[in-house]
């Protein structure tokens, strides 16, 4: 009989396109058909789903966002006390005021700040900022920013231009065509490619926009490079910070890696799941947000601001980042050792709190979709990226290991017998973007 999730998905995809609203979690991602798609309480780093069973979630803690965990005490206090004082009001939070003041404490290149609900949003108010101050159109860019028009505009060009900057086959339908050309990819550590944007369309390039570090760490100054290019051709840079600030050190990992842009962007960690994200800049670019039209009656809604500021406090107290990269590094080594006694093929990168696995295997999918059913059976929700969390613990992560170990000896009998679609009890996980159909 199947679950009370695994049924409200089946109904949800008739009455809401795409089944829910966000791609990462939807249950095609993981298991089909068989993942519990909904949950009714989450508090730590445990999940109850819709019947009542408990999950260890490693799975992303809520897409990379409960830094803390779920439900923390600090932080619910504080947005209590928040919608106890009233959310909402004609008058400004000052909370705002001093949110503001806590990020440009952390990152003393900046001046100025403006504030948003969301990644995707921010990253595009900073590219509309960014094209006020340049006065140019075109942008370059590098790594994964959101679903606005301004990013999904270079699928207009070529139908695989975003495929390597995360998520593959993502469509441009709906986006107008004018804006074809007007965002230009270039790979991490390429420096060649963003010179050659730059000789492509001479004085037309006005924002390069880019994750300071997702998967591998920079090569041969990469970031140095990017940095001079810009000054050079009189372009903003900017550093998409949404999945990677917080997760090493209190503030972007910029701070770590020796290299200022003109702005950087905040979300997912910033308000430990409460919506919260946050654009700051040098004060000669972010004041150019005053000669364009950017305002939103919810960015000015009390809960995020009171949950952000909990939330780095907690941060700062509970030294939340050691701690996590300690975590993940148990959860990495370990996994890896496994894999290799048992003479898997794997591979493993990221940054130490947000850490990435992968099967080198033709049929790594169906690898990964066994993987994830086998680990659902023992209580573990799983993703094949894991963004650590400060409500892990040593027993906990101990106890994901120990199951994986149980699973991996029976997938290494699978693999050499060519045999692991044979056990899946579903079709394959989805990879990239894809229409879902009923």
């Amino acid at each position: 009989m199947k679950n009370e999730g695994i049924l409200l998905w089946e109904k949800a995809k008739k009455i809401i396109p795409g089944g829910n609203q966000l791609l990462s979690k939807r249950t095609e991602r993981f298991l089909p058909g068989l993942w519990p798609s909904y949950y009714k309480k989450a508090k730590g780093c445990e999940v109850w789903d819709l019947d009542g069973n408990k999950y260890y979630d490693f799975a992303g803690m809520g897409v990379g966002s409960c830094i803390l965990g779920y439900a923390d005490e600090d932080v619910d206090k504080a947005v209590i006390n928040a919608i106890n004082l009233g959310s909402m009001s004609t008058l400004n939070s000052y909370e705002e005021v001093e949110l503001s003041q806590k990020l440009l404490s952390l990152h003393p290149w900046a001046e100025m700040v403006r504030f948003s609900r969301t990644g995707g949003e921010a990253c595009a108010i900073a590219v509309r900022i960014a094209k006020a101050d340049s006065g140019r159109d075109r942008v370059a860019f590098c790594g994964y920013h959101g679903w606005h028009d301004w990013y999904l505009s270079s699928n207009l060009a070529d139908t695989n231009n975003l495929d390597g900057q995360l998520l593959p086959g993502l469509e441009p339908r709906g986006v107008p065509r004018f804006l074809k050309n007007t965002a230009l990819p270039f790979n991490y550590n390429k420096i060649e490619e963003l010179e050659k944007i730059v000789k492509d369309y001479p004085g037309e390039i006005g924002v390069i926009i880019m994750e300071p570090r997702r998967g591998q760490g920079p090569k041969d100054g990469f970031l140095e490079k990017v940095r001079a290019i810009a000054d050079r051709i009189g372009a903003v840079l900017i550093f998409d910070e949404v999945t990677s600030g917080f997760r090493i050190n209190l503030g972007g990992i910029h701070l770590t890696m020796g290299v200022n842009p003109d702005m950087a962007v905040f979300g997912k960690a910033l308000g430990n799941g409460y919506a919260i994200s946050a654009i700051i800049g040098k004060k000669n670019v972010m004041d150019n947000a005053q000669t364009s039209f950017i305002s939103s009656t919810f960015w000015t809604e009390r809960i995020g601001f009171a949950a952000a500021l909990a939330s780095l406090n907690k941060m700062e107290k509970e030294n939340a980042q050691k701690k996590m990269i300690e975590y993940g590094e148990l959860i990495s080594k370990g996994r890896e050792r496994i894999a290799n006694n048992y003479g898997i093929q794997v591979s493993t990168g990221g940054i130490p709190s947000f850490n990435y696995f992968s099967f080198n295997y033709k049929n790594a999918l169906a690898i990964q979709t066994y993987y994830i059913q086998e680990m659902l059976r023992k209580g573990f929700l799983l993703d094949m990226s894991i963004a650590t969390s400060l409500a892990y613990s040593e027993e906990t992560i101990n106890k994901f290991l120990a199951a994986t170990e149980v699973v991996f000896k029976e997938l290494k009998k699978l693999i050499e017998n060519n045999s692991v679609e044979s056990k899946l009890e579903n079709e394959i996980r989805h990879s990239g973007f894809k229409r879902l159909t009923e």
